[in-house]
């Protein structure tokens, strides 16, 4: 029978997922979780005899969560980049057919091998900067082969890296170029035909919307709601990024996990969230790339109690940027986010956006998901930008980096 081992790392800092413990820590693995976490003024050196010493000093966190990714996709959007520097409209883009359409033409023309091997690189810097867990989702596609094509590739990437893959379909995203001036058309093919066809290969925890002008309306996005509810299926909702419809109020009312964007949400959104107990879900990347002025109701939020995420939402147009630590940086510096809570986002309160509450959290019971980072206070993470500073990566206490 194989031995599993016990290791100990000494004399941490230990940010729990939700706040900075007062005193050095000690935490104990054994196998795949967490066993121990003791403050080392209490420790009994006779419980470490026979556990392997890992680590000594630095700071130690739940492996950070990144949970709002499109991850999966064909092509590149520099040009759009170019164009919104020349003046151009994010919305202005998407009606002259770039935006999204313009992904979903170079991914439906790549196979499953090629949007696989495109998206290694991306996951791999992630990975690299401490990303234990990562939601992908689908969304270029727009037809049923090719949403299904693009979750196969995401179930594929957890299979084949030391990462957590939790897939998102998101039919949902935009009017596919057939289906023009007819959206409820397509709503019907997103909830009688690609849901099912989802569930039945159980390509996808949940399902997303974009619940905004350019995209699909409050009621369309309730059918959708439905449909995946029906199907034991989470659902989420992008809304409330370029206009208040309302969206968010009603994704909470459906039970949804997370509201994302949300730049434009109003008080009665607040409280729908709080309500609900869904997550709010921060994206300073798109804010960022796409010049905008009006910031998430942090305030609001925090008034409310909402839990507040912070993801990349890494994808090839309005946020193509793949540091999670970059986004702890910005979410402190654009949206005012305190350290902490930057780092809540990244770690308790994502998993709580994905539905997956046992992760992003140190405390016995555990996953062994942990960063072990040669700092000396977690703030350092979002205070300063600067990469090579994960010392040790563990994903259910396998060591896969350092």
């Amino acid at each position: 029978m194989a031995t599993v081992n016990r290791s100990v790392w000494r004399h941490m800092t230990v940010f729990d997922g939700q706040r900075t413990l007062p005193e050095a820590m000690a935490v104990v693995v054994f196998g795949d979780s967490i066993e121990a976490v003791i403050a080392e003024a209490e420790a009994d050196e006779a419980m470490f005899a026979d556990a392997t010493e890992r680590g000594r000093g630095g700071v130690i966190t739940p492996g950070l969560i990144d949970c709002h990714t499109h991850l999966v996709f064909g092509g590149q959007r520099a040009d759009e980049f170019e164009m919104r520097l020349e003046g151009a409209s994010y919305s202005e883009i998407a009606e002259a057919g770039g935006g999204i359409i313009s992904t979903v033409n170079a991914t439906r023309n790549a196979s499953e091998d090629e949007l696989f091997d495109r998206a290694v690189s991306r996951l791999q810097t992630l990975i690299d900067d401490g990303v234990t867990t990562i939601e992908i989702k689908s969304g270029y596609g727009l037809t049923v082969a090719d949403e299904l094509k693009m979750l196969r590739v995401a179930r594929r990437l957890g299979r084949e890296f030391p990462v957590r893959v939790v897939p998102t379909l998101l039919g949902a995203h935009a009017v596919p170029p057939e289906y023009k001036g007819d959206p409820d058309g397509y709503i019907d093919l997103v909830c009688n035909e690609m849901i099912p066809a989802v569930k039945d290969e159980d390509l996808a925890e949940a399902v997303d919307v974009f619940c905004e002008k350019i995209a699909f309306s409050v009621e369309q996005c309730e059918r959708v709601y439905v449909a995946a509810i029906e199907h034991g299926l989470s659902i989420k909702a992008h809304t409330e990024q370029l206009s208040n419809l309302g969206g968010a109020a009603s994704a909470a009312r459906h039970g949804a996990l997370s509201a994302d964007h949300i730049e434009y949400l109003d008080e009665a959104g607040v409280a729908e969230l709080r309500k609900a107990g869904s997550t709010a879900v921060l994206l300073p990347g798109a804010f960022y790339t796409l010049h905008e002025t009006q910031a998430p109701p942090v305030d609001a939020l925090r008034r409310a109690e909402v839990p507040m995420a912070l993801a990349t939402d890494a994808n090839p147009g309005s946020s193509p940027l793949f540091s999670p630590t970059l986004m702890l940086n910005m979410g402190c510096a654009l949206f005012r986010l305190t350290p902490q809570e930057a780092l809540a986002g990244m770690t308790g309160n994502a998993a709580a956006a994905l539905g997956h509450t046992q992760l992003g959290r140190i405390a016995p019971g555990a996953p062994a998901d942990l960063c072990v980072w040669d700092i000396e206070t977690p703030a350092e993470l979002s205070y300063a930008v600067q990469p090579g500073r994960l010392a040790q990566r563990l994903l259910t206490g396998e060591v896969t980096h350092g």
